[in-house]
């Protein structure tokens, strides 16, 4: 139950350390893989603490503190849990507050949440004292409530902005000093370190480092400054992270990354190399002060590029030869005696005698897309293998550097363990701790109230959403709720028969067109490694009306239709259906198996087929929840009460989200067809 301020204190002063950042997964399958995520990682990086975020106006309360329980209690891993006040209860706050202290959490990252919009938010007949808190609006006011209630129990963290922080109430003009005299009040009430933001421009950060130390207040002089990094995961989460945060990527940056961006690999490469010199240069800035040097690093539940950066850059802290030998002991005692064809493997024993040895490679060299799990039985044999099942070590382990070299993907454990390393967002693999998140900001409308009206007006008819729908898809508008990214090419092959559906109030939010292996080198639909194939089958997702769903529902079902489709469908209300068994079909029709549909694949020299989108219904499931709730926040923009408000609350009751998939990839047309003629 260490305070982050402590453990800080008690490091050489010319030490480095790290600390990274973990999100609830939005799927069981995904939190219970996050749990061997984290101990593999804080085995081999040696984290002096973690974060774990907290959803806008505790949204996410519940899983929040389920993911810090593990990290502290299971994992025994100094947590620091975040809190926002914003649009919520004190009763709420209070009792975040005491559940932290109950589970041995003494770090809080105290954090204001989304704009306060207690009159969108409130329920009229609701509890008093579960009402919303409007005192707290900043979060100067949560930090002086938990100093107040807690008194110095907490550890106490704030955000701090490099580049200035961008909101509604001063968004023009973001900047550095804008936000000083509020990061001044905030420190000075009660604030332990600071925890900056993501950014990439270390020119930025080198001024703010500055600005902050030589501050005539004296409120930043000696407190730790925790610069934050994100590694660069995907080309299409860098552009949305830097639209979202505006965090400024510098031209020489975004050239190197514009010039791998077809290739996710690449990508990921460069990222790492671009991360590592920003840590290099950050290592020179924060050396002007005298102390231990702290880098956190937004993970978005990955362990890979994390992995290589703060072994590239020297930020794993050194450990001691007893240490190892109470770690691999720990280890060691957890593996059984294997026989592994007709020959006997004593790993307790070598590995005792070899704990310092170099990492080793492997026997198996069996190529499964299955998730390592230790500590725990496995419960989906399908997906899941023990260490021992997946891969007998050749030698015995060393485990921090065997750990790490999984944690890098090497070799058969590091394939099992970094599957997902190429997320999707929400159609990469439900089973993924980082499925559904590609930026690290949620699901929500990522626009304030104001912008909100500028770019959707005031909807008074259907025929007005309509609209704004078709707009968007001719360029016309720059969002929609349910996307603020600008269409690619891709989809532009596809408008007209968009626009079709949107004008007929079949609001589309996702789509993609049939492709039948053109080349991975294609300007409009390639990807990947050179000289490969790509496939798609086509798709698309859209908000329906209930009566015309059901007429649409018949012919999907009807015979001529129904084995070339896979469907699913749910309402706000929760109810689901599909194509497959668990969507309900009739009792007279013969059941399918839950169905994973891969909705693009590449095939590519000397590697797997790679299957970077998948549709399949436990993560439509977790989507749905999140779309409809994406319509009930904009509904919210235009007050209770108001003709927009009830206009977009009845259309959200009354519609279904659908996506439909076509399985005839040769036959473009097939899926369009089926909809429109």
């Amino acid at each position: 139950m260490e305070k982050i301020t402590d453990k800080i204190a008690g490091l050489p002063a010319d030490s480095n350390y790290i600390s990274l950042e973990f999100f609830p997964p939005k799927t069981s399958m995904g939190f219970s893989n996050l749990r061997d995520r984290l101990d593999r990682m804080a085995r081999a990086l040696r984290p002096l603490f973690v974060n774990v975020t907290w959803g806008a106006g505790g949204s996410t309360a519940t899983k929040s503190l389920e993911l810090a329980e593990i990290c502290q209690r299971e994992l025994n891993l100094t947590t620091c849990l975040h809190v926002t006040c914003t649009n919520m209860s004190r009763k709420m706050i209070d009792r975040t507050l005491e559940d932290a202290k109950a589970l041995g959490i003494r770090n809080i990252l105290a954090l204001r949440g989304d704009p306060p919009r207690a009159g969108e938010y409130q329920d009229p007949d609701e509890d008093p004292e579960n009402a919303i808190d409007q005192s707290f609006n900043w979060a100067i006011d949560l930090v002086k409530h938990i100093r107040k209630t807690h008194g110095d129990y907490f550890c106490i963290g704030v955000a701090a902005y490099p580049e200035g922080h961008a909101d509604e109430s001063h968004p023009s003009g973001q900047s550095l000093e804008h936000d000083l005299p509020y990061l001044v009040d905030k420190t000075l009430a009660g604030a332990d370190f600071l925890m900056t933001q993501l950014f990439f421009d270390t020119e930025a950060y080198d001024e703010f480092e500055k600005t902050l130390r030589n501050h005539p207040s004296g409120a930043f002089k000696t407190i730790p400054i925790i610069p934050g990094l994100m590694p660069i995961q995907s080309y299409q989460m860098i552009k949305r992270t830097a639209k979202l945060s505006h965090a400024k990527i510098p031209d020489t940056i975004m050239a190197r990354l514009d010039d791998v961006k077809m290739d996710d690999e690449k990508v990921k490469s460069v990222g790492v190399d671009i991360l590592c010199e920003i840590v290099d240069k950050v290592k020179q800035v924060t050396s002007r002060t005298p102390g231990p040097r702290g880098f956190h690093f937004y993970t978005l539940n990955l362990e890979k590029a994390v992995s290589f950066i703060v072994e590239r850059t020297n930020l794993i802290p050194p450990s001691t030869p007893i240490e190892d030998e109470v770690v691999v002991e720990e280890i060691i005692s957890k593996i059984p005696t294997l026989q592994v064809n007709g020959s006997d493997h004593d790993h307790y024993s070598q590995a005792r005698e070899n704990s310092r040895s170099r990492r080793q490679s492997n026997v198996s060299s069996e190529n499964r897309n299955r998730v390592i799990v230790s500590g725990r039985p496995v419960s989906h044999p399908e997906y899941e293998a023990t260490s021992a099942e997946a891969s007998i070590p050749a030698e015995p382990i060393n485990s921090r550097a065997n750990t790490l070299a999984i944690s890098e993907g090497e070799g058969v454990l590091g394939r099992e363990a970094t599957w997902d390393d190429f997320p999707n967002g929400r159609w990469g693999d439900a089973r993924s701790p980082a499925y559904g998140e590609i930026d690290g900001y949620g699901p929500s409308l990522h626009v304030s109230h104001a912008q909100a009206v500028n770019l959707w007006g005031c909807p008074s008819k259907l025929e007005d959403v309509n609209k704004l729908f078709v707009r968007h898809l001719k360029g016309e508008l720059t969002a929609i709720p349910w996307s603020e990214e600008e269409f690619n090419e891709e989809t532009r092959t596809i408008t007209d028969k968009l626009v079709r559906l949107n004008s007929k109030g079949w609001w589309t939010v996702a789509s993609q067109p049939a492709v039948n292996g053109l080349r991975s080198s294609d300007p409009t639909f390639g990807w990947g490694p050179q000289q490969g194939f790509v496939f798609q089958k086509a798709f698309v997702e859209f908000f329906i009306p209930s009566a015309e769903w059901k007429v649409l529902l018949a012919r999907l079902q009807s015979p001529e239709v129904r084995d070339m489709v896979c469907f699913y469908a749910a309402n706000a209300a929760g109810d689901f259906e599909s194509s497959d068994a668990t969507g309900g079909l009739a009792a007279d029709e013969e059941l399918k198996e839950p169905s994973t549909n891969a909705v693009t694949w590449g095939v590519f020299p000397g590697k797997e087929i790679v299957t970077p989108t998948i549709i399949e219904e436990v993560s439509f499931r977790a989507w749905s929840e999140e779309a409809f709730g994406i319509f009930g926040e904009w509904a919210q923009v235009y007050g209770k009460g108001s003709e927009s408000e009830k206009l977009l609350e009845k259309a959200r009751t009354d519609s279904w989200l659908v996506n439909i998939i076509h399985h005839d990839y040769v036959d473009k047309d097939a899926l369009w067809s089926l909809l429109l003629d």
